[in-house]
């Protein structure tokens, strides 16, 4: 007898991010399917979010329960496991920057007000891998560990200016040496970012600051906030052994007639 879940059929043959290893492929969107907010989903609930038959996703969350990936609660709901946190530290120490930015972003988020991270590229996203937060009930949200689109956002548009790949996209900011974004990801959010520099030149992220656009985007307080950047990705550049030539320069050269037509 055919089994009859609510899950649409399954297709075992990927869509174009698709590894070519259907189970895992499965696994991983089994994992994927828990959003920030999910702190635990039903088999059923699953189901849905995957696409896969119920029996499909017990016996995948059978294997991933044992590599300690989900755990299953009292109440018969599936939450994440520890083995993410662990990984997730690794590849946070990976990148080498840990105990220079986040001393940094927290004096950030003290200076300016507002939320300030440290984001990476990660194929065609970025991610935000250290954040500091202000203590204000109204604050710009980031998630660490989050996706976010590449191609908004300052942090996003400063590591697509300075990638091989995406550079002519946004010659301006490679030149300048800082992005702005007014409302990009979110309606009611602003930001600006930086780049901070590794020994070997390359960009090893981007350091942003982003808050409520009602409050961020007045051209003397976003000036100010561009300013605050700006040092701190020189100094992260400085610590790593990178070149803070152009943010020198953009320290010097940046002005208030920067922002006037933004927000």
């Amino acid at each position: 007898m055919a089994e009859s879940d609510s899950a649409p059929s399954e297709n075992p043959e990927a869509s174009a991010g698709s590894s070519g290893v259907a189970v895992l492929d499965r696994a991983f969107a089994l994992l994927g399917a828990f959003g920030q907010d999910d702190d635990a989903l039903s088999l059923a609930e699953l189901s849905r979010r995957t696409g896969l038959y119920k029996s499909t996703v017990l016996r995948l969350l059978g294997a991933l329960e044992h590599g300690g990936f989900v755990r299953r609660l009292p109440d018969g709901q599936y939450a994440i496991g520890p083995a993410p946190l662990r990984l997730a530290t690794i590849y946070q120490r990976s990148f080498h920057v840990g105990p220079i930015v986040e001393s940094l972003l927290k004096q950030l988020s003290t200076d300016t007000g507002e939320t300030a991270s440290f984001y990476v590229r990660h194929g065609e996203a970025r991610i935000a891998i250290h954040r500091w937060e202000p203590a204000r009930s109204v604050r710009a949200a980031v998630a660490v560990g989050q996706q976010y689109a590449l191609h908004q956002g300052a942090s996003g548009k400063v590591l697509c200016a300075f990638s091989s790949d995406l550079r002519e996209r946004f010659p301006g900011i490679r030149e300048r040496g800082w992005g702005v974004s007014y409302g990009e990801r979110e309606p009611d959010t602003a930001s600006v970012a930086a780049p901070v520099f590794a020994i070997d030149g390359r960009v090893q992220g981007a350091i942003a600051v982003s808050g409520p656009r009602v409050r961020l985007s007045p051209p003397e307080t976003m000036l100010n906030a561009c300013r605050a950047v700006l040092g701190a990705a020189r100094e992260a550049s400085r610590l790593l052994g990178g070149d803070v030539a152009l943010l020198n320069t953009a320290l010097r050269t940046v002005s208030i007639a920067d922002f006037t037509t933004g927000g």
